[in-house]
């Protein structure tokens, strides 16, 4: 069988796919091998435009610490706007908060296959439009579509929905996603640690999300009951 290559040359398919099966090993699956040696984790992180963007830049400035886990960035459009309104961070300055990053239109990019190696997905915040995509299977971009891949290949999905108060429909989208296996997080904060500042109470809340995700943090506060 022939298929098309560079500049409209034919090759034999078994070669090209060969080339293709070294270039994935070299690139994807040495992380796959090591993480069944050594416990590496591979997780994408989504944000889309909903208010809210930094808790998906405090899971980045988390994780980025935390040599064991590699992550997979994928900014929305809107978001890069969010990012300008709400910090004092650039979208450039995010994107290398995370070991890889890719446009929304690249629906070519690794994330978007259910044969890419990948120990799940967060998604913080995610916008309604987000959510309604994702709970219909609208898989409009790289975000939803990795989404998608994340919910079919039964792989933790964590949608740090960011909206209030929620109307019927929201709540019915919610349901949809609950359903398929993925986790409804509202970035609703814990006051049971007494926190100093607003900083810490979006440590604490994106901390607890990853964990949902499958991401075990050490250095987290937890409840141990009342002393005394």
């Amino acid at each position: 069988m022939l298929s098309t290559g560079h500049k409209g040359a034919y090759v034999r398919w078994s070669d090209y796919s060969s080339k293709l099966t070294e270039k994935f090993t070299c690139k994807y699956l040495r992380g796959e091998i090591q993480q069944m040696k050594d416990g590496f984790q591979r997780l994408v992180v989504g944000i889309s435009g909903a208010s809210g963007v930094i808790y998906g830049i405090r899971i980045l400035e988390i994780l980025r610490d935390i040599e064991e886990v590699e992550t997979h960035l994928i900014l929305t459009n809107a978001a890069k706007q969010t990012i300008g309104m709400e910090t004092d961070f650039s979208a450039g300055e995010v994107e290398k908060l995370a070991d890889h990053s890719y446009p929304i239109k690249d629906i070519s990019a690794g994330p978007a296959s259910g044969t890419f190696p990948c120990d799940g997905m967060i998604i913080a915040p995610c916008s309604i439009r987000t959510l309604s995509a994702v709970a219909n299977s609208y898989s409009s971009d790289l975000l939803t579509r990795t989404a998608d891949v994340t919910l079919k290949e039964k792989r933790p999905l964590v949608l740090m929905v960011r909206e209030t108060p929620f109307h019927l429909g929201h709540l019915r989208l919610m349901q949809q996603v609950a359903e398929t296996g993925g986790v409804i997080f509202p970035p609703v904060p814990a006051f049971y640690n007494k926190h100093k500042d607003l900083d810490e109470v979006i440590s604490h809340t994106a901390k607890r999300a990853l964990e949902q995700a499958g991401i075990e943090i050490e250095e987290m506060d937890r409840w141990t009951g009342p002393l005394g």
